[in-house]
């Protein structure tokens, strides 16, 4: 993995926590939550589109489409996840 391709993740998880976190709101504590998982999605995408050979949207050595679904699945469990309701 080159050091272009790392900063392209990097830039390309963090636009996706951010708009994520524009979309649904809140507090600034969210967006820092939605970056973390919004990065740690999109590196285990990477690392399982390799391992498991998808190869689409392939963006030099970055696994952008596999990147991308990791990222947005782990946004999303990580989401409905910080949401439960501690109440009862």
């Amino acid at each position: 993995m080159t050091v272009p391709a790392l900063v392209f993740g990097a830039l390309l998880a963090s636009l996706l926590g951010a708009l994520y976190h524009l979309a649904l709101g809140g507090p600034g504590s969210r967006l820092i939550i939605y970056l973390a998982l919004a990065w740690a999605g999109f590196a285990l995408g990477h690392l399982a589109g390799g391992w498991f050979g998808w190869n689409f949207l392939q963006a030099g050595p970055l696994n952008t489409g596999a990147a991308l679904v990791g990222s947005l699945i782990f946004l999303g469990l990580g989401d409905w996840l910080s949401r439960v309701d501690r109440t009862s």
